[in-house]
């Protein structure tokens, strides 16, 4: 967990829903007022939001008393307790809504992961997030990704090259892209890998003369073009088939021999999971 991520986004989040103050619990229970409540599960399904949800109570008021019964990534069930806390009413009530949301949030990815990762066991495919994810909430939901046992992809632009279509257009075709990519690698003295995406096996053929990069992202191809893409990469670098997997035909792909498959639906369409934070 980076802490310093962690906390900004606490931080902003509380002062978008304070405001100048809770005025529903200020105008109805009393300052000084202790209470306990607890974090019930209303659906099955993967946790995931623990540890920033404590990070969340004890950022609103460190004296808050969190116990945890269920850790980040346990499989639960209808009527589990996942944690309690207790300590002061209002800094209570202050936490609940954001910790559910994102609690909620993150459990709804890391279950929607975990399905797509068992139904990859028999292969030796490892299932990516995305760039599509939630303004402001990227850091969560890639965390939430690995929690379910996925792997992140690039957690933004600054950390891979990943030459997309509409950079080798712009570029002037594959070659170049490429070539200008390892160039400024050199010049810049940065050392970070370079994937590319090919629309067809045409594409392919022209990574496969040029090289000098260290995965290619076969994007939109049918299942029998992909087969064959996989056998004319030999092994020779990382493949990774994207565009349009969703969890019903994952496994189809899988089945071609990529080594990842790359899926936006684990991030950017995924339902929350039912959870509520009660008093007792």
């Amino acid at each position: 967990m980076d802490k310093k991520i962690i906390n900004l986004f606490i931080e902003n989040a509380i002062a978008e829903d304070v405001g100048d103050g809770d005025h529903t619990s200020l105008a109805t229970i009393p300052l000084n007022t202790q209470g306990k409540a607890k974090l019930i599960v209303k659906e099955n399904g993967i946790l995931a939001g623990v540890e920033l949800a404590i990070e969340i109570f004890h950022q609103i008021d460190p004296s808050l008393v969190v116990t945890v019964l269920l850790t980040d990534g346990s499989k639960v069930n209808i009527g589990d307790i996942a944690l309690k806390v207790s300590g002061s009413t209002h800094a209570i009530l202050l936490a609940e809504r954001l910790v559910l949301n994102c609690m909620q949030r993150m459990s709804g990815i890391a279950t929607k992961t975990n399905r797509v990762v068992e139904l990859l066991e028999p292969y030796d495919t490892k299932i990516l997030d995305t760039r599509k994810t939630t303004p402001g909430l990227r850091y969560l939901e890639k965390w939430a990704v690995k929690i379910g046992g996925g792997v992140n992809h690039r957690i933004g632009l600054y950390d891979m090259i990943l030459i997309k279509d509409n950079h080798v257009d712009y570029a002037g075709g594959i070659a170049k892209a490429i070539e200008s990519a390892n160039a400024y690698l050199a010049n810049t003295n940065k050392s970070l890998p370079i994937e590319i995406e090919v629309r067809n096996l045409d594409e392919l053929q022209q990574v496969l003369a040029v090289g000098n990069v260290q995965r290619i992202m076969l994007d939109n191809f049918e299942l029998p073009a992909l087969k064959e893409a996989v056998a004319l990469v030999n092994g020779r670098f990382i493949t990774e088939a994207s565009g349009g997997i969703v969890e019903e035909n994952v496994t189809d792909y899988a089945a071609c021999g990529v080594d990842y498959i790359s899926m936006g639906a684990l991030t950017h369409s995924v339902k929350s999971l039912d959870l509520s934070l009660k008093a007792y």
